[in-house]
């Protein structure tokens, strides 16, 4: 691994991938100057895929550097914060002065999030589950998730409700919100996935490529709700996680066991069978006088059954 860290092109290969993202996302205003919507969503889409993969390329060359962590830094800043916000800008808030604010928003709410990511990297007496989690929403999912009343614009080719300046306003600062919030999101770096499980996930995604080429703006919006859905069922798993330390360090089969337990500790008990049923009537009650011994009078009482004389 010494001789391939340092390897002057394998340490300029991740630079590189990062500089290519910063170039698109830049590029999506020039296609929003064009009136090119597409391109414009295309161009911040490339970055985000660049993005993910120069960090896991750097890792797997074992290439990572200083200079690399900070030019992603300033790469993500631009591709997904400055680049979205010029872009819809320029699609429906120009000429607005309040537009512009909102943008501005937007572009330093960004940065404050990656500021804060570099901070969280340092330090070291957080919890280890909190690894499975990113504070915020992530700088890439932010900004095609600010594009997304562009994204219903482009693949209907009309305006809407969506596309109308207060509603593309609130949309903004409330993406914006979302990432400098502290509100917990998923991490897909550290998802471990069970052996069975491989097959149908390979499926899945042969099934969102076929969908991306098929219908791009269609599979990325739906990606994008489905990413939004996801935030509350994040938010419950920190908070469980948080209160049962000793699932932290527990592979999925056993986190499972212990959420069943904590389960049946607090008095939840599965749905009973059908079969129960037809077991109490087997049960044998215990007789008095050689007789098997019926409902008290009270009880009969309360169903409204009499007693038959003998």
């Amino acid at each position: 691994m010494s001789v391939v860290r340092n390897n002057p092109g394998v340490r300029f290969l991740p630079n590189a991938i990062t500089v290519l993202a910063m170039c698109a996302g830049l590029s999506a205003v020039q296609f929003a100057l064009n009136k090119q919507l597409e391109g414009a969503i295309t161009a911040v889409g490339v970055a985000a895929v660049l993005d993910g993969l120069d960090g896991r390329i750097a890792r797997l060359l074992d290439a990572t550097t200083k200079m690399g962590a900070e030019l992603d830094s300033l790469s993500d800043a631009m591709s997904f914060g400055v680049a979205p916000a010029l872009t819809l800008y320029v699609w429906q808030l120009q000429g607005d002065r309040v537009g512009w604010v909102v943008s501005l928003v937007f572009a330093v709410c960004m940065i404050l999030r990656l500021a804060r990511f570099n901070t969280l990297l340092d330090d070291t007496d957080q919890p280890t589950f909190t690894k499975e989690f990113f504070v915020g929403v992530p700088a890439p999912a932010a900004g095609l998730l600010a594009l997304l009343p562009l994204v219903v614009t482009a693949y209907i080719g009309h305006d809407g409700w969506w596309s109308a300046q207060p509603i593309v306003m609130v949309w903004i600062v409330a993406i914006a919100a979302l990432a400098v919030s502290r509100v917990p999101t998923l991490s897909l770096k550290t998802v471990k996935v069970p052996a069975r499980t491989v097959a149908p996930l390979l499926v899945l995604v042969g099934l969102l490529a076929a969908g991306i080429v098929t219908f791009p703006l269609m599979s990325l919006a739906i990606a994008m709700v489905i990413y939004l859905l996801h935030i509350p069922y994040a938010v419950y798993r920190h908070a469980w996680l948080a209160k049962h330390p000793e699932a932290w360090e527990a592979p999925p089969r056993e986190r499972r066991a212990i959420r069943r337990r904590t389960q049946r500790r607090l008095g939840l008990r599965p749905p009973l069978r059908r079969s129960v049923a037809g077991a109490a009537r087997r049960v044998r009650l215990p007789r008095r006088n050689g007789h098997p011994e019926g409902p008290s009078r009270r009880s009969q009482r309360r169903l409204g059954l009499r007693r038959s004389r003998r």
